[in-house]
């Protein structure tokens, strides 16, 4: 994996630190990459309408 660096606002930091504790997601990290499987998921007829 390759190390990204993002700058989230805190209220995003705060629901993510929510379903951590909540046991939904092992980290934080897990979690955003989740979050980001699934946009490019639903992104995806986009991409391939592009290429």
């Amino acid at each position: 994996m390759k190390l990204v660096t993002l700058h989230l606002p805190q209220s995003y930091i705060q629901d993510l630190e929510k379903l951590v504790s909540m046991k939904r997601y092992p980290n934080r990290s897990e979690a955003i990459r989740v979050a980001v499987r699934d946009l490019l998921k639903a992104e995806a007829w986009v991409i391939n309408r592009e290429d």
